[in-house]
């Protein structure tokens, strides 16, 4: 897992990102490398790493999350055609960036697991 976490950068404004939105929880913007004509990450305002680093305290910041994913759905217009929400845990998983974040992933048919 790459332990370089550039999504503090975003976060604090120090990178230049277009962001879809921010709040006192969450910030959200595209994805650098999409897999979908929407691909956009939300991520926790504050460092979770993995899920497996949740605890009961971050369940509000967890449901914040997908609930603005889903506004987000809805913004892009997506919301009912359909789209998913990835949380990847840990390298086999997938997870790059040891910060939590959902992927939001729609626009096209996505392939079945």
């Amino acid at each position: 897992m790459n332990f370089k976490n550039n999504f503090n950068d975003i976060i604090q404004h120090k990178t230049k990102t277009n962001l879809i939105y921010q709040d006192k929880l969450v910030t959200a913007f595209n994805d650098i490398n999409p897999k979908a004509p929407i691909h956009i990450l939300v991520i926790s305002n504050i460092l979770i790493p993995t899920l497996n680093h949740m605890k009961k305290k971050h369940i509000k910041i967890l449901g914040h999350m997908i609930y603005i994913a889903t506004k987000i759905a809805k913004n892009k217009n997506i919301a009912s055609s359909g789209y998913r929400l990835i949380l990847n845990c840990n390298k086999d998983a997938g997870q790059e960036i040891s910060h939590i974040h959902i992927h939001l992933i729609g626009g096209k048919q996505l392939n079945s697991f």
